[in-house]
């Protein structure tokens, strides 16, 4: 029985005279190619692909014919220095937290650290009894007494501010010791923090670095037409973006900075359209407006120098993000904001 069902599908194979099976295929995927036959027909396409479709004459005249010329610049900052002020609520709460470190904490071990009867030991009792603590910068408290539970400051109180604090650490570090040569007591000098208001904040020198420690400070350059911008230049023919914004930081602030480039990508850009279109003396193409591609940088070390610089600076500033505000234009500004951090 299965010898003739056999011979009946090959008699009926040879049949068919559309068959495209190839005879080395065998009996079952012959059949089963037979009854998909309609998957191998193809569709011819006569859609071109995009490539091809445009010449190279083409694209050559419409990079030529860009109505934009290409500018490249630099946001180049100066990082905070110190850290923001602390606002109120925030003094309020790290205080608070040391004097609760002072709760939790156990009892200063003092026998440990100074000797009985020694002079450092009369030191350490002397300060003890005046703030009743072992910490030095939170007042007159003691953790262990009956009202330790009230450690939080009153309204007004000056304990938790940063100076106060300073100060309280500075009349500690001083004390007194003992000289050699005539058995007086004298008073140890010791060296006080640097105030966080410096010379150029009081001045309102706007072109030193030093100034504004708290804030991230920008470079600014003033064109002889008389606005405000960041350094940028023209892009040559075949320059990228970095290299341009870095040349236009060398002409335009001299070399006596040291600066990190960040990255090799734009982090803004602004669109400048003529009043009217002007033709470009280069292509003779009609250009209706600049695009500036800002990259960001960091300076490490230096100062500007527009003395000799090469694209017709006349003032520079370094300047917070408020500031730019007041002197740039306003689509500048809306332009550069959102590249600016808030602090």
């Amino acid at each position: 029985m299965a010898a003739g069902n056999n011979g009946a599908r090959q008699i009926a194979s040879l049949l068919r005279s559309n068959s495209r099976l190839d005879s080395g295929v065998c009996r079952n995927c012959q059949e089963a190619l037979g009854r998909r036959s309609f998957a191998t027909a193809t569709v011819s396409s006569d859609t071109a692909s995009p490539s091809s479709a445009i010449p190279l004459a083409a694209a050559a005249d419409t990079v030529q014919n860009f109505p934009y010329r290409i500018k490249a610049g630099i946001i180049l900052s100066r990082a905070p220095r110190i850290t923001r002020d602390l606002t109120p609520f925030e003094k309020s709460f790290y205080f608070y937290q040391r004097r609760l470190n002072e709760r939790l904490a156990l009892p200063f071990t003092r026998y440990f650290y100074f000797k009985r009867g020694t002079p450092t030991d009369e030191e350490w009792k002397r300060k003890f009894k005046d703030r009743q603590t072992p910490a030095r910068d939170i007042g007159k408290y003691n953790a262990y007494s009956e009202t330790a539970w009230n450690d939080e400051l009153l309204v007004g109180a000056t304990e938790s501010e940063p100076q106060n604090q300073v100060d309280a650490l500075v009349r500690d570090a001083e004390g007194f010791s003992l000289s050699e040569s005539d058995g007086d007591a004298i008073h140890d000098e010791v060296p006080k923090p640097l105030p966080r208001i410096t010379e150029a904040d009081k001045s309102g020198d706007e072109k030193s670095l030093d100034r504004a420690l708290q804030r991230t400070l920008y470079l600014l350059v003033k064109a002889k037409q008389g606005y405000w911008k960041f350094p940028s230049v023209v892009l040559n023919a075949k320059e990228n973006i970095r290299a341009g914004a870095e040349r236009s930081l060398l002409q335009s602030a001299g070399p006596n900075m040291n600066v990190w480039t960040v990255g090799y990508h734009p982090i803004s850009h602004y669109v400048q359209n003529f009043t009217k279109p002007i033709i470009d003396p280069a292509t003779g193409a009609e250009l209706k407006g600049e695009k500036t591609f800002f990259l960001k940088g960091r300076i490490l070390a230096g100062q500007a120098n527009i003395a000799e610089n090469m694209q017709d600076v006349i003032d520079f500033k370094w300047l917070s993000k408020e500031e730019i505000q007041k002197h740039v234009m306003l689509p500048y500004w809306s332009a550069i904001k959102n590249a600016l951090p808030e602090r």
